[in-house]
This record gives structure tokens, C-alpha cells and sequence, in this order.
């Protein structure tokens, strides 16, 4: 076959990086099968199992030139990947054959592989992250103090401040931030469990001796990378540690669809853009369109990730006492393409902060438009001032307001609710006066000072920490 002959997944040709499908690759899941029968071998040997450095040595030689063609061969024959990978591992290193996968069994490699897979996994996202919040942050103070409309029900109901309410998607973001921290320092290595969980098969081998078993244990967690191994298990891990890996990439998802959502929005106000080249094409059809084609896609990914996290769910439910097979396809799947799937969004919104564009001028056009209905209470109070009777003057902002709504709703024309107000005797107001009271800054409450504190208090110290991992760049791959 072709190559344009078979099916390819989106996830290699359009969306995720070549970092993370590297961790997804088979490359990296069996070399690292490899150093877990090296991590293996080596605590055996430290218990006195007749192992020799020789055959560590020769195991360590061949520990990343994996021999495919001998294991697709074998599996043909025998139907079974470990197993395959344990005889093309003992052809390159015939001296270690007898010793290689020595009392383990198939989770022993496959079980721990995935959770080395899913904390290098976890490192990009947070990595990936971080360097999101650094974006928005800057955005975020640039923009503290412009005025917009705020919402609520999608209906204009206050004011803002466009840097306010990105601190509103950075908030989502820290919390991501620390949602995938807890994950990467909550797995545990599986260890070496055996087929049910009871250690039998290393009992045998150390002549029942539990400490050198535990030690045993340790020492490989340790070798690699980990201080400690789950502390009961079946055959496998519990499945729920994969979904708390995937409900956390969720958690992403939903961040990036809520950003994607209001961006779209936004965009159709005219009022921000995400980046758009030169040579984009908006539509094959409407060549003065610039379509929202960064957010729409995370949007879309966004809800695959989020669907994705009921695999996980009804996997981890599913699970018949000591272990069963049927988790093995779906994790193949569901796991490693909730990781592409987040990896692709993350690209696009590192792409995305750092080219939105804010026109100034609709915005603000878009707020003195709604800022009169919205200055009523303070016109009444300013006139009560004035001598004006309270009642009697609500009861005219609601006439006038009315008014004024149905010009612009059922005429199409500007509202005019000011110059109706300005005309009225009972408020003793000029224009004038109105013109200096709707100054759009008196009405973002303390939008500018909670950006200044958000960014103060939790923003700047996270990127303090973590400087040394900002400052990337994500081209759009179309």
C-alpha cells in the first residue's frame, strides 16, 4: 500500500508535535521496556541472584537498537508482544537470554512503561502551559485598564477590562498548571508485582525472603526515576490512575474551549482577533472573511479530549478482580491521543496569545453604544443630588430608557437615551455633565487593581519559578 493508501491519523500529519508523539512512539515504548528488564536484572543481582555484569553489560549494548523485524516475526508466531520483545532482546544478547524478564510478568513492562510515559507526558503539558500563562499574563497587563463590555447571560450587563478578563482564562490555566502538578507527583511506579499482585514468583526466587523483595522494588522505582511504587495492585495498576492522568487533560480541554468560545465571540464583535498571515484564506468562498480557524480547532479537539476522559472512566469501572484484557486496546488509544489531543490544543494557543489583536476603537464604540442604560443609577443619583425626587426620576430613566431601546432595536439608530435625559428639566443635566459622567473607567469597579494583585499574587511568582522552561514558540502546522 501507498502511503495516501492507508489511514493516517490526524494527530502525526496536522495537530501534535513531533516531542509528544515521540513519548507515544514505539521507539520510546520499547527501549524503555528495555531499562526496565536492565533496572530488573540489576536488582536482582543485588540480591544475589546469579546475574553477572556481563550480561547487564550486553543488555545495556542493545538497550536502544531494537531488533523489530525479529519481534514482529515471533509475535506472528506466538501472539504475544512482551514475549516477542523478550526473545528479539535475547537474539542481540544471547549471554543475558535466560535472565531477561526473569519473575516478572507482561505489566511488569507494560504497566510501568505507561506511567514513565504519562509523567514525560505530564512535563510537556505543564511545560507547554506555563509558557501559555506567560503570554496571557503580558497580554493581561497591557490591557488591565481598557474598558469592555462585560456579560452575563451573553447580554451586555457591566463593564471590564479586556485584561480582566483574560485573567479570567488565566485563572482556568493556573489551575491546570496545578491540577497536572498534583498528577505527575501522585504516580507511582507498578514495580514488580507479578501476575496477581502477590510477588509469588520473587518470593520463589529469593527463598521467601520479603525485604530483599521490597528492596528489590525500590531499587528498581529508583533506577527509574521514581521514589516509590504503588503500594497494592492486581496484575496492573489500578486503571484509575488513568483516569485521573486523562480527567486532568480534560481539564485542559475545557480551559482552551472556554478561551476558543469567547475568542469566536469576540471575533464576531469585531472586537479581538486571533493572528491571521497575509496569505490566509478565510473562506474558498468569501474572500473577505478571517474565519476563527485557530479556535474553532481548538474547540473541536478540545471536545474530543473531554469525551475522551469517559474511556478512561468506564475502563477503570470495568475491570474484573485481578486484572483483564479488555483495558489493553482502549488504552492504546485513549490514552495516548488524549495526550496528542491536549499537545495539539496547547500548540495552537501558544500560537494564539501570542498574536491576539485587540481593536481598540469597536471596543470602545461597542461600550459608549450600551454604556448609557448601563450609567442610569448613577445619573439618577447625581441628579437626586441635584435636588431631583428619587422615585419620580426612576420612573423617567425607565420611559426614557424604553425609548431609547426601541430606536435602536426596532430603528437600527444610535441610542440616543443621553440627549433624553439631557432634555428632561426634572434631572437639571447638560449633555455636558452626561458626557463627563459616562466615562467609561468610572464604571470597571476594581478590574484594573484585581488584574495588578491576580498577576502580583499567583501569576508572576508560578513564572518566577518556572523561567527557565518560557520564552517558546509554536508555528501553526494547517
Amino acid at each position: 500500500m501507498s502511503e495516501h493508501s492507508r489511514y493516517v491519523s490526524p494527530f502525526s500529519t496536522r495537530y501534535a508535535s513531533e516531542e509528544m508523539q515521540f513519548v507515544f512512539s514505539e521507539d520510546h515504548k520499547f527501549r524503555t521496556w528495555r531499562r526496565l528488564w536492565i533496572a530488573l536484572a540489576k536488582a536482582e543481582k543485588r540480591q544475589g541472584l546469579p546475574i553477572t555484569d556481563e550480561q547487564i553489560a550486553e543488555m545495556q549494548a542493545h538497550q536502544d537498537d531494537v531488533n523489530y523485524d525479529d519481534a514482529q516475526r515471533r509475535e506472528r508466531e506466538c501472539r504475544h508482544d512482551v514475549m516477542s520483545h523478550v526473545y528479539a532482546f535475547g537474539l542481540q544478547c544471547p549471554s543475558a537470554r535466560g535472565i531477561i524478564h526473569l519473575g516478572a510478568t507482561s505489566c511488569y513492562v507494560g504497566d510501568n512503561t505507561d506511567v514513565l510515559i504519562m509523567r514525560e507526558g505530564l512535563t510537556i503539558v505543564r511545560r507547554k502551559l506555563l509558557n501559555v500563562i506567560d503570554r496571557l499574563a503580558a497580554f493581561a497587563q497591557r490591557y488591565k485598564a481598557a474598558p469592555c463590555l462585560a456579560y452575563t447571560h451573553l447580554q451586555p450587563a457591566q463593564l471590564t477590562t479586556v485584561g480582566k478578563r483574560a485573567c479570567l482564562w488565566l485563572n482556568d490555566l493556573v489551575m491546570d498548571v496545578e491540577e497536572v502538578e498534583h498528577r505527575i507527583n501522585s504516580l507511582a511506579l507498578l514495580g514488580n508485582k507479578g501476575t496477581t499482585g502477590t510477588q509469588a514468583s520473587f518470593m520463589e526466587l529469593l527463598g521467601g525472603d520479603s525485604e530483599r523483595i521490597r528492596q528489590m522494588e525500590m531499587d528498581i522505582a529508583a533506577e527509574m526515576g521514581f521514589s516509590r511504587v504503588v503500594p497494592v495492585s492486581g496484575q496492573t495498576y489500578s486503571r484509575k490512575m488513568d483516569y485521573q492522568v486523562v480527567a486532568a487533560l480534560s481539564g485542559v480541554a475545557q480551559t482552551a474551549s472556554k478561551f476558543s468560545y469567547d475568542l469566536r465571540l469576540l471575533q464576531s464583535f469585531k472586537e479581538m482577533e486571533e493572528p491571521f498571515e497575509a496569505s490566509q484564506i478565510g473562506s474558498s468562498a468569501m474572500p473577505y472573511k478571517r474565519n476563527p480557524m485557530r479556535c474553532e480547532r481548538i474547540t473541536a479537539l478540545s471536545r474530543y479530549v473531554m469525551i475522551d476522559t469517559l474511556n478512561a472512566a468506564v475502563t477503570a469501572a470495568t475491570q474484573w478482580f485481578e486484572r483483564t484484557l479488555d483495558d489493553s486496546a482502549n488504552r492504546r488509544i485513549a490514552v495516548s491521543e488524549a495526550f496528542l489531543g491536549v499537545d495539539a490544543i496547547l500548540n495552537l494557543l501558544l500560537n494564539v496569545t501570542d498574536g491576539l489583536v485587540v481593536y481598540e476603537k469597536v471596543v470602545r464604540a461597542r461600550v459608549m453604544n450600551e454604556l448609557p442604560f448601563m450609567a442610569t443609577e448613577n445619573v439618577m443619583m447625581d441628579a437626586v443630588k441635584r435636588g431631583g425626587d428619587r422615585q419620580q426620576l426612576h420612573e423617567k430613566l425607565r420611559v426614557h430608557s424604553q425609548a431609547a431601546a426601541r430606536r435602536v432595536k426596532e430603528e437600527g439608530l444610535p441610542n440616543d437615551l443621553m440627549d433624553r435625559i439631557a432634555a428632561d428639566p426634572a434631572f437639571r443635566v447638560t449633555r455636558q455633565d452626561l458626557d463627563a459622567l459616562l466615562d467609561p473607567a468610572r464604571f470597571t469597579g476594581r478590574s484594573e487593581e484585581q488584574v495588578d494583585e491576580f498577576l502580583r499574587d499567583i501569576v508572576r511568582p508560578l513564572l518566577a519559578q518556572n523561567r527557565d522552561l518560557l520564552g517558546e514558540k509554536q508555528e501553526l502546522n494547517v
